[in-house]
């Protein structure tokens, strides 16, 4: 029996980004609702590649397997750590993010990975595929996180130039010479 995940389940009451109580003495920068959703939107589709990287990392066979193996492990290990630098920019902003598994799941923009084994050429395309998707979404909130918060538009900017790299560096693994 094969199950697939449906991308259009419904989202917990309760997600989303959530402005925090003030407590203690904190004053500072506030995000704007706006703002803190666009910073939303990219930590639940960082969470997402994290999620799916290991999904492939654990289910790719073929030829090349080891490297494309050990290069997935490093794509993960930037995701999860692009995910927590979102999230920890919007509690500095007195956001609370949500990065629970049912609020990523009805919430990313990042189409479902498939389940089982998948050969190394497709594995590439895939998560390619994810990257330049992840990319997407930061590049359509960038405008909104620049007008109110270019700090956090800088972080958009180093999260962006690595994901770019690292969809060069596994597309390549498909690439051919090009004809001149």
């Amino acid at each position: 029996m094969t199950t697939t995940l449906d991308r259009n389940t419904e989202a917990p009451a309760d997600a989303g980004v959530k402005t925090s109580r003030r407590q203690n003495a904190e004053h500072g920068f506030r995000a704007s609702k706006a703002l803190a959703e666009a910073l939303q939107r990219v930590h639940v589709d960082l969470i997402e590649l994290h999620m799916q990287g290991k999904q492939a990392h654990w289910n790719v066979v073929g030829p090349n397997f080891r490297d494309l193996h050990l290069q997935l492990d490093e794509i993960v290990a930037e995701a999860r750590e692009f995910s927590d630098t979102v999230a920890e920019r919007l509690r500095a902003l007195h956001a609370v993010p949500d990065g629970r598994s049912d609020t990523v799941a009805a919430t990313t923009s990042l189409p479902a990975f498939p389940h089982g084994e998948v050969s190394t050429t497709q594995t590439v395309d895939l998560v390619t595929e994810r990257l330049e998707a992840v990319v997407g979404t930061m590049r359509e909130v960038h405008d909104t996180v620049d007008e109110e918060d270019p700090t956090s538009a800088d972080i958009l900017h180093g999260i962006i130039e690595r994901l770019e790299q690292l969809a060069w560096m596994v597309s390549a693994e498909n690439r051919s010479v090009a004809k001149r």
